[in-house]
């Protein structure tokens, strides 16, 4: 079984928490991925439709536009279908699941990470 070499591979991660944005940040550029930012949901699709990054980590509550709308948003792009986008919150509940599932999101991980 070999590994992914996540040298070169850019990771969008939009949240809107500064020190949750950080430490995914920190692990992720420790762990060799190129790391993109964005704050809430509207720059976060901007990003993500100007570089395709190749994994996106969305937080589903965000200012400005949810992860929800963002992640359909991106999805919408002939693009970014393939995309990896997986759904990192704090809301546990099943009808959350459900709505991410719905709008795109690939998987769906809780806080803390």
């Amino acid at each position: 079984m070999s590994e992914t070499n996540p040298a070169n591979l850019t990771v969008l991660v939009v949240e809107d928490d500064d020190d949750s944005r950080y430490l995914m940040r920190l692990e992720l550029e420790q762990l060799g991925y190129l790391i993109s930012e964005a704050e809430n949901g509207v720059k976060g699709v901007e990003i993500a439709l100007r570089d395709h990054p190749d994994i996106i980590l969305m937080d589903l509550t965000l200012p400005e536009m949810d992860g929800l709308e963002a992640t359909a948003r991106i999805r919408a792009d002939a693009e970014m279908r393939n995309v990896p986008i997986i759904a990192v919150t704090a809301h546990q509940e099943s009808d959350w699941r459900e709505e991410a599932k719905a709008s795109g999101f690939d998987a769906y991980v809780t806080k803390p990470i």
